[in-house]
């Protein structure tokens, strides 16, 4: 594990472990999205992409109303699409809006649609020159996905993205998370 400070877009902290994947970073984060100035931020949203509770709620508050009607455009999404806007009142350039899935009730299908919102976006990402993302813990609230294994997919699917994708532009990918209890399991498994 390492213990360093590190700039992460340009939000200066106290970073408990990072992993290097070929010059890109993935790094675990106990704060709050809506205030990480990055380039992107992901949001957990619902397939209608015109806000909820949890992140997508807290996303669409702090980013303002032209977001609502930025995305009232889209057309909505499916789980495990990707779409993208601008990141408004957010200290972010871009949002890209991922449904997760709702745990079992996808015919077996969940771990492949929560590995599809988080590849989906990065491919956003990279089609947008993005170079900091950050990642929510997708569908681990309300949609009641088992924290620990949306956490392992989500840190597989990024990293197989990386190695697939390895002059796609992005440095640094964080995971941001709501609570000490994920920070922690981020922190563990990215040892």
């Amino acid at each position: 594990m390492i213990y360093i400070w590190q700039t992460v877009g340009s939000f200066r902290c106290f970073i408990f472990s990072k992993l290097e994947v070929d010059m890109m970073y993935l790094v675990p984060m106990l704060k709050d999205i809506t205030t990480l100035e990055v380039d992107a931020i992901v949001n957990a949203a619902n397939e209608s992409l015109l806000g909820g509770g949890g992140v997508d709620g807290a996303i669409h508050r702090a980013a303002g109303p032209r977001l609502l009607a930025e995305c009232r455009t889209l057309g909505g999404a499916r789980t495990g699409e990707a779409k993208i806007t601008k990141g408004y009142n957010l200290p972010t350039k871009f949002v890209i809006h991922t449904p997760g899935p709702i745990y079992g009730r996808n015919n077996g299908q969940d771990a492949e649609l929560l590995a599809s919102c988080y590849r989906e976006s990065l491919k956003r990402a990279q089609e947008n020159g993005v170079k900091t993302i950050a990642f929510p813990c997708i569908s681990t609230g309300a949609f009641g996905y088992p924290k620990e294994d949306a956490a392992r997919i989500a840190i597989a699917t990024v990293r197989e993205f990386l190695t697939e994708n390895p002059d796609c532009g992005l440095e640094d990918i964080i995971f941001s998370t709501a609570s000490r209890g994920d920070y922690e399991l981020y922190v563990g498994l990215l040892k």
